[in-house]
């Protein structure tokens, strides 16, 4: 068993977990936490790169937010079924880190894999407390999930203020050229809503998620469970 994660961030494809909430990551890491995250697919239908450019990009942006683990686990690119095989593939990896918290992809996006590896994650973290399922891998705890934003959104359950580690955040986002950049004239690059503005969209996004809050930027969170408070610091003077 690899030694425990405090978080493990699932994604459909490389530069998902980036563009969701890689300024609540780089704020863990830098305070010391144990940060994973586990990208799905191999992005092998993108318009443009390819499989192995998306990994060094992946890893390159993994450097840059000081990830403590980075896998990939191959899933067909558009197949996210949720088949039995998927599920298996998926519980394994939680429970090979055994996180705290895991995070997934918010559960409405235009993106469908988006969508699917929602649900998938979602599944798999209650298969992994089954100590029945897939008996030879020790289950584990069931950790706490939320949902993050990457191109729908909505009002946040909770939002993190990320302007301290917003500049990682960007710099992350950088290292994935080949998605986020539009290319020379005559270079084989396909035009795509990604090399369109999308990293100033995702940027005004944050901007608008701490707004009301008087932050300068912030990421956003979803939840499907209650969040418990104890007691509210706020009314603490």
């Amino acid at each position: 068993m690899s030694e425990p994660l405090d978080i493990l961030i699932f994604g459909a494809h490389a530069d998902d977990a980036e563009i969701g909430m890689a300024g609540t990551i780089a704020k863990h890491t830098t305070a010391g936490y144990r940060v994973g995250i586990c990208d799905l697919t191999e992005a092998e239908l993108s318009s443009n790169g390819n499989p192995t450019l998306r990994k060094q990009e992946a890893e390159a942006a993994a450097n840059v937010l000081g990830l403590a683990a980075r896998v990939n686990l191959g899933l067909p690119d558009r197949g996210l079924t949720g088949s039995a095989e998927q599920l298996a593939a998926v519980t394994e990896v939680i429970r090979e880190f055994a996180p705290r918290l895991v995070f997934a992809p918010y559960w409405e996006d235009r993106h469908p894999d988006h969508i699917d590896a929602s649900k998938l994650v979602d599944a798999a973290i209650f298969n992994a407390k089954l100590r029945r399922f897939m008996p030879d891998k020790p289950a584990v705890p069931a950790p706490e999930l939320y949902f993050y934003f990457i191109n729908d959104w909505k009002t946040p359950d909770l939002i993190v203020d990320v302007s301290e580690t917003y500049e990682q955040k960007e710099r992350s986002l950088r290292c994935y050229r080949s998605q986020f950049e539009a290319g020379s004239p005559g270079e084989d690059v396909a035009i795509t809503p990604l090399n369109q503005g999308y990293v100033e969209r995702v940027k005004a996004r944050d901007s608008l998620i701490g707004q009301r809050s008087l932050i300068p930027f912030a990421e956003g969170f979803m939840t499907k469970t209650a969040y418990p408070v104890n007691l509210f610091g706020s009314l603490r003077t």
